[in-house]
């Protein structure tokens, strides 16, 4: 046996007691040295605004709160207050890791039918994007709301005040946000986001070094800042935000009362081994458990031997990312039944491994793996939405949040200077497929739709923090965090490298990536292995990362954004 499998085993026997999945006391981790605090965030903007935070002595979710608050405004196209979010946690003095589910809820009112046409037939994408229906009752406020009461250290009332200035004073537009803004999306064309981003003579659209300011944004985060989170769930605001979903095309259900009752869900960490790690993940409805599965998957390879630079590598990566998205469209919703136990188990992991062959073939079908009830296949459509950061305080305590409105802009309506999210259309749009099987996806009246965000923490084998991921990209998420963790973990990357190496995406029968970015070597190995690499996934990935090695910051932030790594040298 290997010497790095023979630690795991070891590992895997010290640690399963003590993971969040199984009843068990949580490890003790007194801490007596402060940590050094950092911000790792997809815009500069927003990593200073949290390291200001941090500065003031705030707590990790103190700063978390003032990076969601420059998100809305500075990267509207990727999240903001009107959407949900996904927080594991980790806790510097006890070493416990935990999970703050905000995602967005489906309105009391709403049905599983509800993005069908009324011959049976699904709506386009684009039809259910801009709809009334297609947001969910957001949640990323309250449970920030519910984070700080129990760990922040700040008043509420003093984390928004940067956010505020940059929203009346204005903020200068950055190129990425300026490509999104004149790119040629459905949600472009929507009347809320045209009239936001024109301005100048004849309302030409913003460009990039154009100031843009958002006076209604700043009054809204000065009324939330004093009133706490009851700003956005009852008053004027859930008011216009009830108004804004109803109104048509393909009016919404959504009420006061689905605001007004909106509660995010505490949830146990899904932790298993990995390398000489512990993985801690959101469980469903995130797909943290495809992750740690495509994780144990590749452990069962040799693909950390090989390296980056042999075509075998990734096509071990391609195949068995294709086997663990089949087993996560069949499986993954918010619902009681999915086989999580069953997924992980390492017999049914070794069943899928062994179904790699020395070419790929047609599209993998899903396993059956112990406890799994009959489902339908899932077609949900998820765009490259979100954005992911991570914060660690003086105190050890870190933040790792994957925070979204779903896709470029969300539904495209805005109310109160922030957009509002088109969660719902991350349901599948047919409750069953043809022969009556239900779809694990279907919507249901305060259901929350499945997630492809990860946000993934790493310990050692005595808990302490090892390490944090996480990324944006809508179903690519797991892909891309998989590939980061090869990359800085298996083939020894930094981690700035790791998450610049391409992206490869394999899913289906369709295997996409960065092609300019891999040599010519590892196309043609690929091709000769049965894989034709296309353009059109993997571009635009979000991911923030970092490592802990030999007590440095080992930190990075993905180049295909503008995110930036921001320290606080201890005093």
């Amino acid at each position: 046996m290997r010497p790095l499998r023979l630690l795991l085993t070891l590992l895997a026997s010290a640690w399963l007691p003590a993971c969040a999945t199984i009843p068990a006391p949580q490890p003790k981790v007194e801490r007596t040295v402060a940590a050094e605090p950092f911000v790792i965030a997809a815009n500069p903007l927003a990593a200073q605004a949290g390291l200001n935070v941090l500065k003031r002595g705030g707590s990790a979710v103190d700063a978390a709160i003032a990076v969601q608050a420059m998100l809305s405004l500075v990267e509207p196209q990727s999240s903001g207050v009107g959407g949900g979010a996904f927080m594991t946690y980790y806790d510097g003095r006890s070493g416990k890791v935990s999970v703050l589910d905000g995602r967005e809820v489906a309105p009391a009112q709403a049905v599983s039918t509800m993005f069908l046409r009324s011959d049976g037939t699904p709506l386009s994408f684009d039809e259910a994007v801009l709809s009334g229906r297609a947001t969910g009752v957001p949640g990323a406020v309250r449970m920030l709301a519910v984070a700080h009461g129990e760990r922040g250290k700040l008043p509420w009332s003093s984390l928004f005040g940067d956010a505020e200035k940059a929203a009346r004073d204005g903020f200068i537009v950055s190129p990425r946000l300026a490509r999104l803004v004149h790119a040629d999306y459905a949600e472009n064309h929507a009347p809320d986001v045209v009239a936001y981003f024109s301005q100048g003579p004849g309302g030409r659209l913003v460009e990039a070094g154009d100031r843009l300011t958002n006076a209604a944004y700043a009054d809204f985060l000065n009324r939330l800042a004093s009133q706490g989170p009851a700003a956005l769930y009852s008053g004027s605001t859930a008011a216009r935000i009830v108004e804004r979903t109803r109104a048509g095309p393909l009016g919404g259900s959504m009420t006061m009362a689905d605001l007004a009752t909106y509660r995010p869900v505490k949830r146990e960490a899904l932790c298993r081994p990995y390398r000489v790690y512990v993985m801690c993940v959101p469980p469903p409805p995130s797909s943290g458990v495809g992750l740690i599965e495509l994780m144990k998957m590749l452990e069962r390879t040799d693909i950390a031997q090989r390296g980056p630079s042999d075509p075998q590598s990734w096509y071990l990566f391609a195949e068995a990312s294709r086997l663990m998205y089949a087993d996560r469209d069949r499986y993954v919703g918010d619902i009681a039944s999915v086989p999580v136990d069953g997924l992980l188990d390492p017999a049914y992991v070794a069943s899928r491994v062994q179904l790699i062959g020395p070419t790929a073939g047609p599209a993998p079908s899903a396993g059956v793996p112990a406890g799994a009830k009959v489902a339908a296949n899932d077609t949900t459509y998820e765009p490259t939405g979100t954005s992911h950061f991570i914060i660690r305080d003086g105190d050890g305590n870190v933040v790792s949040m994957t925070t979204t409105v779903e896709s470029i802009f969300g539904s495209g309506r805005m109310v109160d200077g922030f957009f509002l999210n088109n969660q719902m259309t991350d349901f599948a749009f047919k409750p069953v497929d043809d022969q009556g099987n239900p779809a694990a996806n279907a919507v249901a009246p305060g259901k929350r739709p499945r997630s492809s965000m990860v946000p993934t923490i790493l310990l050692t084998p005595d808990g302490k923090f090892a390490g944090a991921i996480g990324s944006a990209g809508g179903n690519s998420i797991i892909a891309y965090v998989a590939k980061s963790l090869v990359a800085s973990v298996d083939w020894n990357m930094t981690m700035a490298d790791a998450l610049a190496a391409p992206n490869l995406v394999a899913r289906g029968p369709n295997f996409q990536g960065e092609v300019t970015k891999f040599s010519p070597e590892i196309l043609e190995g690929l091709r000769q292995r049965g894989i034709d690499l296309k353009p059109g996934q993997g571009e635009d990935s979000g991911l923030t990362g970092v490592l802990i090695r030999n007590g440095e910051i080992d930190g990075g932030a993905d180049p295909r954004r503008e995110g930036v790594v921001l320290t606080l040298p201890r005093p």
